[in-house]
């Protein structure tokens, strides 16, 4: 039997090794200085930083939900954290996404995402999958998918139900490892997710996606797995 001290000690070197995995720290944003910093970059977004906060806004009438992103060097496996609010019932969901600007075969460069909104929390395999550039475009054209293309793209993505309350303040966290992509909410595991387009060696922008208003973010950061 081990004692409660040889526990607590397996428990704190867990988290220092599960720390230790990605320890590079390669961009990181607390929203303190109103106004966006330099390396944000943006698509057809009406986000402003105000009050120490990032709050995300698609302007009314706008055919794409508003994209604020941060370009980085091309890395494989990442950890992305932020804090996050849904002020109110009008705010749906946002994403995080990871792109590869410089890939071709699928839209936007679309690799892969995370996907939170107050009941569920959505994994996709985008690159495989929903953005691949045939299947994105059959989906819009006539005729569409087929049955096995549809079958197919059930592989390419997970939902895990969540309750997330609006108006408090809680921790994402997102990590990328091979194929796989594990997440965890306020500390606690949520789920995770594996597919191969999530193995994508280089990974080089990281969106905030507001879908519609009112999500709120705070103390964004982007690290690196251990080299």
């Amino acid at each position: 039997m081990k004692t409660l001290l040889q526990l607590l000690l397996v428990s704190f070197t867990s988290s220092l090794a599960l720390a230790d995995g990605y320890p590079r720290t390669i961009f990181s944003d607390d929203f303190k200085a109103d106004g966006f910093g330099k390396r944000w970059g943006h698509y057809k977004s009406g986000s402003v930083v105000k009050d120490g906060v990032l709050n995300g806004i698609t302007p009314e009438g706008s055919d794409h939900s508003a994209v604020d992103n941060v370009v980085i060097d091309p890395e494989k496996d990442l950890e992305v954290s932020v804090k996050f609010r849904f002020a109110s019932d009008k705010a749906k969901s946002f994403n995080v996404w990871f792109d590869d600007k410089t890939f071709k075969g699928s839209h936007a460069g679309h690799i892969c995402n995370v996907n939170v909104g107050p009941k569920a929390v959505n994994f996709g395999d985008a690159k495989t999958g929903n953005f691949r550039n045939d299947i994105y475009e059959k989906k819009k054209a006539p005729g569409g998918l087929s049955a096995e293309e549809k079958e197919m793209l059930k592989s390419k993505n997970k939902t895990v139900p969540v309750t997330v309350s609006l108006s408090d303040w809680h921790t994402l966290v997102i990590q990328t490892k091979g194929d796989e992509i594990s997440v965890s909410i306020d500390g606690k595991a949520v789920g995770d997710f594996k597919s191969e387009g999530v193995a994508h060696e280089s990974k080089t922008l990281v969106s905030l996606t507001t879908n519609q208003v009112d999500v709120q973010y705070d103390d964004f950061s982007i690290k690196g797995a251990a080299k």
